[in-house]
């Protein structure tokens, strides 16, 4: 079986930030990277959740919601994957920044409520907060 393109990346050598992956179908997947692999900082599991609904929400409401295709966590806990069309490196950068911005005026989780939700007992509001401060840190150093 063919590994695929994730896993072709030597771990080992990714940095946080923003790196553009694979493109298929007109789709573009980017790999927002939270943490550096491997070196035992991870997002807990509650504020990678939140994380999820805090930016999927932001990212499907900003004027570019129609090009965002998904966005959701890696299993590894290092960061998340957005998938795009019709945007390049800039137009990301630029809407990541604003979204994270957005997120960290949120004072509650969209979509947490137990029908809303599959896992709903499992949020943590200020640990994603501090992760998307902390990657907001990271996007403006690009």
């Amino acid at each position: 079986m063919d590994r695929i393109p994730s896993f072709c990346k030597d771990h080992d050598k990714l940095t946080v930030g923003l790196h553009a992956g694979t493109v298929m179908h007109g789709v573009t997947t980017w790999d927002m990277r939270f943490k550096k692999p491997n070196a035992g900082d991870y997002i807990s599991p509650a504020a990678l959740h939140t994380v999820e609904h805090l930016l999927a929400t932001t990212l499907r409401n900003s004027a570019r919601g129609e090009d965002i295709i998904y966005f959701g966590p890696m299993g590894c806990r290092t960061g998340f994957y957005l998938l795009t069309t019709d945007m390049d490196e800039g137009q990301v950068l630029t809407l990541l920044k604003e979204c994270c911005k957005e997120a960290l005026r949120l004072d509650e989780v969209p979509g947490s409520r137990r029908e809303e939700c599959g896992n709903y007992l499992e949020h943590d509001l200020e640990g994603a907060k501090r992760e998307i401060a902390g990657y907001i840190k990271i996007l403006e150093s690009l």
